[in-house]
């Protein structure tokens, strides 16, 4: 996923993911929801296993 920060106006920055934008009043606010979000992409995450059905019975 490509994460990208850039100034729109004085008092608006933009956050793009991919196709998705969101936008902040400030460059700091900005730069911490991307902070966040990195840390949650490249955090453990395990795969479901499904479990066996029960026999109906």
């Amino acid at each position: 996923m490509k994460i990208l920060i850039k100034e729109l106006a004085k008092s608006q920055w933009q956050v793009r993911l991919d196709q998705h934008a969101v936008t902040f009043r400030s460059e700091a606010e900005a730069l911490a929801f991307t902070r966040i979000l990195e840390g949650r992409i490249q955090a453990p995450h395990q795969i479901p296993v499904p479990h066996p059905q029960r026999a109906a019975g």
